[in-house]
């Protein structure tokens, strides 16, 4: 199923809609965690605050914008209420973990120094992913007419993704290299996320 045509499926659904933008809450707060566990004891940049703060109130505002649906829906993460729970929970986990591998294999870091590649790399890969998501979300929502905005969150996710080439442009000279093969990873991941997602919606009995 194409994602324009899976997105417009997800909101035509009104407990199917909810659980999108619960799992979209759940992974914007599972980001900003990460963020905040890549932090070093001392050294803490303030951009780094900003994106798990900006993170953590994306997951706050996806929340909140499910009471526009019902707001008895989807008021935890429990598996029964994100979509394709085990893709989604595995998706952001296992692109830290084979990112780290990879890092460490390229640069040869320390557990700190390692932890902080993490961040930049990973984070850049998401900030790719959701400049090309949240786009097509909001065409969609607009298209469908509905109460539900994502726009502030395109907008801030366009300024992180700035932010971390800086970053990354301070970190090597080559990091675009790099980021190419963490771009690979993110894309076979999100590929099986959307995938799991679809299996699940397909199933779904739309009158």
């Amino acid at each position: 199923m194409e994602f324009h045509h899976l997105l417009r499926r997800i909101v035509q659904d009104n407990s199917t809609h909810a659980k999108w933008l619960n799992t979209l809450s759940f992974m914007e707060n599972a980001g900003a965690r990460k963020i905040s566990k890549c932090e070093h004891p001392v050294m803490v940049t303030q951009i780094q605050l900003k994106h798990a703060a900006e993170e953590h109130r994306h997951a706050y505002y996806l929340k909140k914008q499910i009471g526009k649906i019902d707001p008895e829906l989807c008021k935890t993460y429990e598996s029964r209420e994100l979509l394709a729970p085990v893709a989604t929970r595995q998706y952001l986990h296992s692109l830290d973990i084979k990112a780290c591998r990879y890092l460490q294999e390229v640069f040869q870091l320390t557990k700190e120094d390692l932890k902080y590649a993490a961040y930049l790399f990973v984070t850049y890969a998401i900030e790719v992913r959701a400049d090309e998501l949240y786009p097509v979300y909001q065409e969609i929502l607009s298209e469908e007419s509905s109460k539900i905005m994502v726009k502030s969150i395109i907008l801030e996710e366009e300024g992180h993704l700035e932010e971390m080439i800086n970053q990354l442009n301070e970190f090597s000279e080559n990091w675009q290299l790099h980021a190419n093969k963490i771009l690979e990873i993110e894309k076979e991941l999100h590929h099986q996320w959307i995938n799991a997602i679809t299996e699940e919606v397909a199933q779904l009995n739309y009158a």
